[in-house]
């Protein structure tokens, strides 16, 4: 495991590489955002077993501990400075950040996750939806347990297979609002909302979406746009949403906007059965547009990115090298002290040969919100491509000389240029009085 970090001034520099593993690495975790004079911390998993660095100021970094979850690992993340790890077979282990400890806790069968500020929030195959503060990390007070709520329960108690957590903006009126986006082994697609002043009574069902023969595989619910995804080759589906003051509104509610695939014909990586690094996503701040990230077979060394609210193509990357691409990602870079310097985002891939290389998405998707007008460069040379250019004051020849003996164009030269002084002439003639 290397770490890289950017500097402004600097560049590039590596900050932390660990001792060569034994095993292959499935997943990783990366807390870079902390706050204070806490270390940063990285984790990889590999099947059942963890890893944890802490990664210091000056460069050097130290193991904090290895842990066992008993079970192959589906997820590995962050959620402030709590390490989180889950197991579709119902455990979810905790590393405690405060006390240093590592927990195992025993849930239902998990098909789905997500997280809202210091929230876990985990869709069980019971049909249920739970959830975990980890920042107060909750224990009960007879077994020592980690306290796992239960926030609702499917109507039809089907298993939930997909789950996204939408937090409004907190104002001084109303506070946060909790609106959840979830997908069924049925296909349905359905949305829960949570009142401030409800908190007490649970979350209430808003809308339902029967559109997906296939269970859902992932979801999403941004600012502006619903999305989901379902198990038919990636078949995608999307909404509008309509919002007022930042809160998801019924009038006129959420109208369907597209319908595509997103077709990537890979392999499942690791012995737990996750893809490693090859996730299309949907990629970016949930209040600005999202991306997929499409890799339509193995062994290539292109990505079409586009956009997860229409499927429309913004670009395509090809490796500078044309080595195969085998993981992907986008992150979103924070701006510099300098002036106007903005957040950007990046699509960083990774290669066969062990290298990485970054491709500025920013741009290209303001390129890509641009009318073009009349024909593109590339139009240009296919027009163009049966054809001699010449650069030439006087009129050209035709055919082009490189077609025919340069031997019998001359002769058609001498008549040509001849022709036109004849035409010269009677033109000065014709303004004699």
């Amino acid at each position: 495991v290397v770490c890289y970090r950017l500097k402004e001034a600097s560049g590039w520099q590596q900050v932390f590489s660990s001792p060569r593993l034994d095993w292959l690495i499935e997943s990783l975790a990366l807390n870079a955002k902390v706050l204070g004079d806490s270390d940063k911390m990285v984790a990889v998993a590999s099947c059942s077993e963890v890893i944890l660095w802490a990664i210091h100021e000056g460069g050097s970094g130290s193991e904090i501990g290895v842990f066992s979850l008993g079970v192959p690992m589906e997820s590995l993340f962050f959620v402030g400075n709590q390490l989180i790890a889950t197991s579709h077979t119902g455990k979810v282990g905790v590393w405690n950040a405060v006390t240093k400890h590592w927990q195992i806790q025993d849930v239902v069968p998990i098909n789905s996750h997500d997280t809202a500020g210091s929230l876990l929030v985990l869709g069980c195959n019971n049909g249920s939806i739970y959830y975990i503060d980890v920042q107060k990390f909750p224990l009960r007070m007879k077994d020592n347990d980690l306290l796992v709520t239960e926030l609702y329960r499917d109507p039809y108690e089907d298993a939930i297979t997909a789950l996204s957590v939408y937090l409004t903006p907190k104002n001084s009126d109303s506070g946060n609002w909790i609106e959840i986006a979830y997908g069924t082994s049925s296909g349905t697609v359905r949305v829960i909302v949570q009142h401030p002043e409800t908190v007490g009574s649970g979350p209430q069902l808003f809308q339902t979406f029967s559109v997906h023969r296939s269970p859902i595989t992932k979801i999403t619910l941004s600012e502006k746009h619903l999305i989901s995804v379902c198990a038919d080759n990636n078949h995608v589906r999307t909404w509008t949403v309509t919002r007022f003051r930042g809160m998801i509104s019924t009038q006129p509610g959420s109208t369907p906007l597209a319908s595509f695939k997103i077709l990537a014909l890979d392999d499942l990586d690791g012995q737990s059965g996750c893809s490693a690094g090859t996730d299309i996503g949907p990629y970016g701040d949930r209040d600005e547009q999202q991306v997929f990230i499409q890799k339509v077979v193995p062994d290539t060394n292109k990505l079409f990115v586009r956009l997860s609210s229409t499927g429309r193509r913004i670009c395509e990357v090809q490796s500078v090298d044309g080595v195969g691409i085998t993981a992907f990602t986008v992150h979103e870079c924070e701006g510099s002290s300098r002036i106007s310097s903005r957040a950007r985002r990046y699509l960083i891939t990774g290669h066969g040969n062990g290298s990485i290389q970054m491709w500025d998405l920013t741009t290209a998707m303001e390129t890509a919100g641009k009318e073009v007008g009349g024909p593109s460069e590339q139009d240009v040379l296919e027009q163009l491509e049966h054809w001699d250019l010449a650069v030439s004051r006087t009129p050209g020849v035709s055919p082009a000389p490189s077609l025919l003996n340069a031997a019998l164009l001359r002769p058609q030269t001498d008549s040509h240029f001849a022709g036109g002084e004849s035409c010269r002439e009677r033109a000065w003639t014709s303004r004699d009085p």
